[in-house]
Parts: structure tokens; sequence; C-alpha cells
């Protein structure tokens, strides 16, 4: 005996995503109460309709919730196009990019500085390039209530390493996320480009043993003595690990994430930084 459709909607919109997308292949009925607004109003954000009037796209029409679902999978730009917006197509967990306009980058608004331009692959209308600088920070903030409950996130620095990059090997920078209200605080050490062999032995000739000293000096204030550098992504840009954090129901904290090397001293320039993202780790 077939189930009413309605009774299918129901069972349905307790599953996840990745069920009801794959349930049109049971029956006629499962596709049909599969593609229905109730089962896919389930799985959007509570705040969908803010995020849309948020977009560059604002103006766009929808026939189904399931249209919009599919459209908020391959992200929107929101905030004044600083901020991209996305969801995973299969669990509905919510990510975020913050651009490099919508964090704090010290001296960036510096021309001597730093650079700012259209990088033909960002998201993003601007990027911004290191020059020069002995002093790198970077900081980003974005808070739970925007993000998925009970979930485990991740917060990735997106960069590129310019080839005349020079100063990002010798000393590793410090990464932090702290949520404000509960304390709760990941640190960690990073290099801001990969290992070269051949570079690093004529640096060890010209700088001598700063550069274990330095290490040494950043290992003390939370490093855990292991090497971490930038892996790259599918988009072609790398992304550095700032650090992790979990997220509750109904608790809306601060959470700061960030990026600095300000004590080796050293001039370094050749990193284009395109934005922080935010996005679920599991």
């Amino acid at each position: 005996m077939m189930l009413p459709e309605a009774c299918v909607a129901n069972i349905l919109a307790f599953t996840s995503p990745a069920d009801a997308l794959s349930s049109s292949e049971v029956s006629s009925v499962f596709r049909l109460a599969g593609d229905s607004d109730f089962v896919w109003g389930k799985f959007l954000p509570f705040d969908y309709q803010n995020i849309i009037s948020q977009s560059t796209d604002h103006h766009r029409s929808f026939s189904s919730k399931k249209e919009i679902y599919r459209c908020l999978c391959d992200s929107l730009l929101i905030d004044n196009a600083r901020k991209l917006f996305k969801i995973n197509k299969f669990s509905g967990k919510i990510s975020y990019i913050l651009s490099a306009r919508d964090i704090s980058i010290t001296y960036s608004d510096h021309a001597s500085y730093w650079s700012w331009s259209n990088v033909s692959d960002s998201r993003f209308s601007e990027s911004a390039e290191l020059i020069t600088t002995d002093r790198l920070e970077v900081k980003g903030k974005i808070q739970t209530g925007v993000l998925t409950p009970n979930t485990r996130y991740g917060a990735y620095l997106i960069m590129k390493v310019t080839k005349g990059a020079y100063g990002l090997d010798l000393v590793p920078a410090e990464t932090s996320v702290l949520k404000s209200k509960s304390g709760q605080n990941n640190k960690n050490t990073t290099y801001l480009c990969c290992l070269d062999e051949k570079k690093q032995q004529m640096k060890r000739l010209f700088y001598g043993n700063r550069e274990e000293r330095m290490a040494m000096t950043v290992e003390a204030v939370g490093g855990d003595g292991k090497r971490r550098e930038p892996k790259g992504r599918d988009d072609g840009w790398m992304e550095i690990e700032l650090g992790e954090f979990e997220t509750r129901e109904g608790e809306d904290d601060e959470v700061n994430m960030s990026l600095t090397e300000v004590k080796g001293y050293q001039l370094k320039g050749g990193i284009v930084i395109d934005g922080i993202e935010v996005r679920p780790n599991c």
C-alpha cells in the first residue's frame, strides 16, 4: 500500500537534504513529496529571506523553495558584496567567506604597504596584496548566531603567494580563534608559505640561527612544534587554518579569528589575501 504524499513529505522533512534529493528515485509519490515546499522549507536557513534580500541578486524570483535551496548552494554575494554565503548541498550547513575588505588588515590603507586590485579568480571585486611590512596582522570576526548550531567550524585564511614573495618562511606566524563569551580559544603557529629546502639553506647562511631562535619564541606561546603551512584548495587558491570552534543551540557569541607575525621584525611581502572562510568541519 502506497503512503499518501503528505505523509511522505512529513517523513522526508525529518531527514536530510541528501535524503530528500535521492528520494525521487523511490517512486513518483516520493519524487513529488521530495520536491514540495514543505520539505525544502525545513532545510532552508531560518533567515533565508533576509539573506536573499542582502544579495547582489535580490530581485531574482524563485518558483519553489527547492530552487531557493539550490541557489544558496551555489553561493550568494551579500552585504554589498563584502561577504559570500553558502550552504552545503547535502547537509544544509552554513558557510561564510569574509572578503579582504570585510576583515581588518593592519596598514592596508597605506599604499606603500598593501595594494588593492581585482584578481581574476577572486570571488570579490578586490583582494589585498602585501608589498612590504615587518608587522603582519589579519583579523576577522563573525557571530555564531548566523551559523549552523551544534556544529564544529574551522576558520581559514584564503591566500596566494606571489613569485616575488620574500620573508614568509623565516618565522612562523601565530593563529588564533577565540569565542568572546565562552573564552574558548584555539591557538597555533603556521608558516606563510610552503617549505623550499634550497631557499631555506640560503636563508640560514644569511640569517644564521635567527630562524631557530625566533621559532622557539613563538612555540613558547602555544605552538605545537609541528610545521604547519598553507594547503591547496580546489579553487586554485591556498588556505591557512586559523583554528576551530563549536556553535551551540541558542547561543550568539562573537568569534575572533586572527593571524599575526609581529615578532620576527623582518620585512616580508608577496602574499595575496582574498578573505577568511568559516565552514563546517563535520
